[in-house]
């Protein structure tokens, strides 16, 4: 996916003010494994998936909680490091090769200062974020895993060939047995 187009899914920005975000961006490219971001650290980039799957995920104990996908057009971002310039929580593991548009945050938050398209750019950025993890917080409180499986098939059906299953149920909260049970009672 084009930078212009993951810009302009977040808010529609004028020629001018793209241009300056675009000129501060870099493509860079990893590996399939390759962790991009570790917990307990200070990120200083945040990044537009151009091409590829990544999963965010937590260590609890001896097991990697997986709480989020990312596939092309979205953004990857530790918001803690990001809004408080804290560690982070997460780690951030590419499940296939990827491409990806590399922004550091240091210069985003100086186009904010100097541009007031780009500062409403970067507060809507902020508030589908904020929908989003609200929306994942209420589906995990709220919804059997049963539906929250529909769900993620309905939202993201491509999501199920390029992830590992053990991720899939990790992410539902639940064990591979069950996650095959509640595959083979949708088939």
């Amino acid at each position: 996916m084009q930078l212009t187009q993951i810009l302009d899914q977040v808010y529609p920005l004028p020629q001018e003010a793209r241009e300056k975000i675009i000129g501060r961006v870099g493509e860079v490219r990893f590996g399939k494994n390759h962790l991009l971001m570790r917990a307990g650290r200070v990120e200083g980039n945040l990044y537009f998936i151009k091409s590829g799957i990544v999963r965010a995920y937590a260590d609890k104990e001896d097991q990697e909680i997986t709480f989020w996908f990312g596939s092309e057009g979205e953004t990857i971002v530790s918001m803690n490091s990001y809004v408080a310039g804290r560690p982070g929580y997460e780690h951030i593991e590419l499940l296939e090769p990827c491409v990806l548009y590399e922004l550091r945050a240091e210069e985003l938050q100086q186009l904010f200062q100097e541009d007031l398209q780009i500062a409403n750019w970067g507060r809507k950025f902020a508030e589908k974020e904020l929908i989003k993890t609200e929306e994942r917080l209420i589906s995990r409180q709220f919804k059997t895993a049963a539906q929250r499986y529909k769900e993620l098939l309905a939202d993201s059906p491509g999501l199920l060939q390029r992830v590992p299953l053990s991720h899939i149920a990790s992410y539902l909260g639940i064990t591979q047995v069950s996650l095959s049970r509640i595959r083979s009672e949708i088939r």
